[in-house]
């Protein structure tokens, strides 16, 4: 029950942190009838609102339904959790807290600053480092799964495909059928459909992947063993929290970066500090601009896997490399395939579903595409923002607009966090993005950062590392984003996306009181250079 309470609010707290309303005022809407649809009858439908898929997003959606009183039943496809709680965030969480008391007990140095000395070898049991995993995400999958049963949501265990008369006709008529590809049964919504499939990793051409020696994040997750050398393709948020794993658990990591940079989707003033306190002071080397051209699987302990890398330019073989195993983290893609979007009239581009503000779903990308009535996408199968609180930001402004409320997620003001030892977090555009959005909208971006060498609590854990980025617009004093490098980077970073969503102003910011010492100062400290205050 504390789990349902818990989940409820925090639905509540990101209808409220992340989606504005587009006309009217907040007030009004949260001022509403909590039904402003007449959910008491269904006439000859079984459902007010479906919803296809069970991850964060739909979750989220779900729960959002229900607390509006519509009859709501979601297809889990047998994946109640979807891939943040069966194979992503939450089981990653679990690998990367072990491993990180691993490298912490044995840094010696660093203990004996605090007058700590470990005696004899630290060492770990990688099978039970892997239950942990496990065992986290299966209490995190009872979870969600409890508190959609205890609020009456109607849990279908096939996959569900949308069912349509077929030459674009749903695009006209709306849709309000899905098919239970496992036992054919249709189910009828009498308002909405919610599209929550989510993604899958991407793998790309030449690159075979047997989960055992060639792995994506979802072998990975398994840690069926912990190579001496492993190489991991890709150098974004997956690959990186995996070298961190890794290298706490004994593994040499070498990257290998198709883009010119390490880190290319960073600010890249954070991504030159990750690589001087991630990479430099690990057994960890890279390559750029090269595609990882073939990879071969090979034989634990009899032969090594084969990766032969081109120039991502002139796509000539620049070097072979031979590693204990690799690791594919080159992204997702949506989980969109069979799922009947054709026999609707819905077009895809590369598996992405094309929605408006409002995440209706539309005919198609671009200037062309209308609204397919009574079907919305949430979550990664949009791609506009492929993280799983943002997914459930998505479902719950798509009830929002269903229940007539019109509503619209503001993305900027959606943070997120890559949880390597130290912690990356980042709300809003890059600094490069923000200047070209500065220039184009014609107003002057200011520039302020905190430091975590200057501030006490971080001093105290020994962990003076990182700095916090704060940028703004000079006229309205609005932050525009924040980007922070340090210890429990994710945990400051929520003050900063609240400040985004809300409009607060660095002049507002400055003037608020930030407890001490904590880790919060750095920011407080950010706030106040950005209006020439000193930081007490």
């Amino acid at each position: 029950m504390r789990f349902l309470l818990a989940s409820v609010a925090l639905l509540a707290t990101q209808a409220s942190a992340f989606v504005a309303p587009s006309r009217g005022s907040a007030a009004a809407s949260a001022s509403a009838p909590a039904t402003s649809l007449d959910a008491s009858r269904c006439g000859n439908y079984d459902y007010d609102v479906i919803i296809v898929g069970c991850g964060v997003g739909g979750h989220g959606a779900a729960l959002h339904s229900r607390s509006q009183g519509l009859s709501t039943a979601i297809f889990s496809g047998g994946d109640v959790g979807g891939t943040c709680v069966n194979r992503g965030c939450v089981p990653s969480k679990a690998l990367l807290a072990a491993s990180g008391r691993v490298r912490e007990m044995r840094a010696e140095d660093h203990l004996s600053e605090f007058g700590i000395k470990v005696e004899g070898e630290v060492t770990y049991d990688r099978e039970g480092v892997a239950r942990h995993a496990k065992q986290l995400a299966n209490r995190v999958k009872g979870n969600l799964e409890g508190s959609l049963t205890a609020l009456g949501v109607d849990i279908v265990e096939g996959r569900g495909v949308l069912v349509g008369g077929g030459g674009g006709a749903g695009a006209v008529e709306g849709v309000h059928e899905v098919k239970d590809e496992t036992s054919g049964k249709v189910y009828t919504a009498k308002q909405d459909i919610i599209l929550a499939p989510g993604s899958i990793p991407f793998v790309p051409p030449g690159v075979t992947v047997d989960e055992k020696t060639v792995y994506t994040s979802d072998g990975a997750l398994e840690l069926q063993s912990v190579p001496q050398w492993v190489a991991i393709i890709g150098s974004g948020y997956i690959g990186l929290e995996f070298s961190d794993v890794y290298t706490a658990l004994g593994s040499e990591v070498t990257f290998i970066e198709a883009l010119p940079n390490i880190m290319p989707t960073f600010d890249r003033e954070i991504a030159k500090q990750a690589e001087r306190l991630l990479i430099r002071d690990r057994p960890i080397d890279y390559r750029t601009g090269v595609f990882a051209s073939e990879v071969t699987p090979g034989i634990p302990g009899v032969k090594p896997v084969t990766i032969k890398m081109i120039d991502a330019k002139t796509k000539e073989h620049v070097e072979t490399l031979e590693v204990d195993a690799a690791m594919v983290a080159t992204g997702r893609v949506p989980n969109t395939a069979n799922m009947g979007l054709e026999s609707v009239g819905i077009e895809t581009s590369r598996g992405f579903v094309a929605v408006d503000s409002k995440m209706r779903v539309m005919t198609k990308h671009g200037e062309d595409g209308v609204v397919v009535p009574n079907v919305y996408c949430i979550g990664d199968a949009n791609g506009k923002m492929m993280l799983a609180h943002a997914a459930s930001a998505q479902g719950i402004s798509a009830i929002e607009n269903i229940c007539g409320r019109t509503h619209e997620v503001n993305h900027d003001a959606i943070p997120a966090a890559c949880f390597t030892h130290p912690e990356i977090a980042m709300v809003g555009p890059t600094e490069e993005q923000a200047i070209e959005r500065a220039a184009k909208e014609g107003w002057t971006l200011g520039k302020s950062q905190g430091s975590f060498r200057a501030n006490s609590k971080a001093l105290a854990e020994l962990e003076g590392n990182g700095m916090a980025k704060v940028l703004y617009n000079k006229e309205s004093g609005k932050v525009v984003a924040v980007h922070i490098i340090g210890i429990h980077a994710a945990d400051l970073i929520q003050e900063c996306a609240n400040a985004v969503a809300a409009g607060t102003t660095v002049q507002e910011l400055s003037m608020m009181v930030h407890t001490h010492p904590t880790l919060c100062e750095v920011l407080d400290e950010a706030f106040k250079g950005a209006v020439g205050m000193a930081a007490h």
